[in-house]
Formats: structure tokens, C-alpha cells, sequence
């Protein structure tokens, strides 16, 4: 058992590494929430342009 700490130090190191790849998201629920509402009003706007060249444009007043 001469390699146990070894071992255990790279596990030790091999677990911050993972940890450090999960990461996550560094937004707050707030800020999720506005960003979620902006990505979808440019999606709207989008789907109205795209909408408005073909000419079925289901949401203006033609």
C-alpha cells in the first residue's frame, strides 16, 4: 500500500476537475427569467418577419 495516498490525491484532483466541468449556469432565476422573455419577443419578431415577406401574416392588421 505504498501508492494508496497517491491514490487518494488523484482522486482528489480528479474530482475538483470534474466538478469544475459541470459548472452550471451563473444567472440567477431573475435573470434566467428576463433573458427567457427577451429570447422569446426575438423569436416573435422573427416569425412576424417571416410571416410579413410570405404575406400570411397572421398577427398584423394588412
Amino acid at each position: 500500500m505504498t501508492r494508496g495516498n497517491q491514490r487518494e490525491l488523484a482522486r482528489a484532483k480528479n474530482a475538483k476537475k470534474e466538478a469544475a466541468k459541470k459548472g452550471g449556469n451563473a444567472k440567477s432565476g431573475s435573470e434566467m427569467a428576463k433573458q427567457g422573455l427577451s429570447d422569446a419577443e426575438k423569436m416573435r419578431q422573427k416569425q412576424m418577419e417571416g410571416q410579413f415577406a410570405m404575406g400570411t401574416c397572421l398577427f398584423c392588421a394588412n
